[in-house]
């Protein structure tokens, strides 16, 4: 398998720069589960296409503000993307630019008094150590910067420290949001309930590995970056109550499904807590979501594989085609896709 398969042209205009509101006015393209057809609905119309006894398993992650500006002994200016926290003592893995590579016991002074001292290089990473206040956490959390995706051209301002988190999220760790969390609010979420749809959480902190092109390493290997989830005993309960009554298990987003699938590795959802390097990819065989709810993803990416994976890749691919034709917005800020698992399709 290459990455060529899962290619496709989409106009700049279309890589939507800024969040529409209120969250749930966003387009909705909905993928039949017979025959690939498509339709074109507002998210807020979710509730037409789920029912009573259905469970919607969401990602609780909370995006840190994990990227940081500063300067080096010399004058040089740096810029740190926060990887993830090793520890609860501030060693963490940072994505590092500079003119120079800083050397191991270099301390670097970024924004608002924050420090990092490198440590060394830990494969693509650098490693530091972040000090500069007893409540590091709360240092951080008010003097770094939203991390917004390479294809966000704009710089991050205060609107996107509520728009590019979930309402629902709790659990801090991110360095990118679980999108496809993002259309639903506090209105939508409220009706969902009222006609019985049922909800179940999920932690996946999401790296900044999501947004790196797949190598042919990454490809041979079949292993993605780690990323720490963790599956609880109450989520797997709510999922086998929910089969146990017929009702639809829906993973809302990638990452959703992916934590689902990596916990279900044994061949049996079970509680889970640790990291994942689980790829997925065409051939996979999903155990646990029946839906997905899911945004456009950028081309030749491993999150484009996933959708193919669980949906069919002929009929992932014209939907995109599709969707680019009708000018859907792509990417974090942009619109989202109700699709259903294609094993059903293939066994025909």
């Amino acid at each position: 398998m290459t990455t060529d398969a899962f290619d496709y042209d989409l106009p700049p205009e279309l890589i939507a720069q800024t969040p529409v509101s209120p969250r749930s006015a966003s387009r909705l393209m909905v993928v039949g589960a017979e025959d690939g057809g498509l339709e074109d609905r507002r998210f807020a119309d979710l509730d037409e296409y789920l029912r009573a006894g259905d469970l919607l398993v969401f990602n609780d992650t909370r995006v840190v503000p994990a990227r940081f500006y500063g300067q080096r002994a010399t004058g040089g200016r740096v810029e740190l993307l926060l990887e993830r926290f090793l520890d609860d003592g501030g060693r963490a893995h940072v994505a590092l630019r500079a003119s120079k590579s800083p050397r191991a016991g270099e301390v670097l002074v970024l924004e608002g008094g924050l420090r990092a001292t490198v440590l060394g290089r830990a494969g693509e990473f650098t490693e530091v150590v972040f000090s500069g206040a007893d409540d590091l956490m709360g240092l951080i959390e008010r003097v770094g910067h939203v991390p917004l995706p390479p294809y966000i051209t704009r710089p991050d301002d205060e609107d996107d420290r509520a728009r590019y988190q979930t309402v629902y999220a709790r659990v801090p760790g991110a360095v990118a949001a679980p999108t496809a969390g993002l259309h639903f609010d506090e209105a939508l979420l409220a009706r969902l309930a009222g006609q019985g749809v049922e909800t179940a959480f999920v932690t996946l902190h999401v790296g900044a590995g999501t947004f790196r092109p797949v190598r042919p390493e990454t490809l041979a290997q079949g292993r993605l970056h780690p990323e720490r989830i963790m599956v609880s005993e109450a989520c797997v309960a709510s999922i086998a109550a929910a089969q146990a009554r017929g009702g639809r298990v829906i993973a809302v987003g990638t990452t959703t499904a992916r934590a689902l699938e990596a916990a279900a590795a044994s061949g049996t959802l079970k509680p889970y807590a640790g990291d994942t390097d689980l790829f997925i990819r065409p051939g996979f065989q999903f155990r646990v979501a029946e839906g997905l709810i899911t945004n456009f993803h950028l081309p030749r990416s491993t999150l484009l594989m996933l959708v193919s994976a669980f949906a069919g890749a002929e009929y992932v691919k014209n939907a995109y085609r599709q969707a680019v034709m009708m000018r859907y917005r792509f990417f974090s800020y942009g619109d989202a896709m109700l699709l259903w698992r294609a094993e059903p399709r293939q066994a025909k």
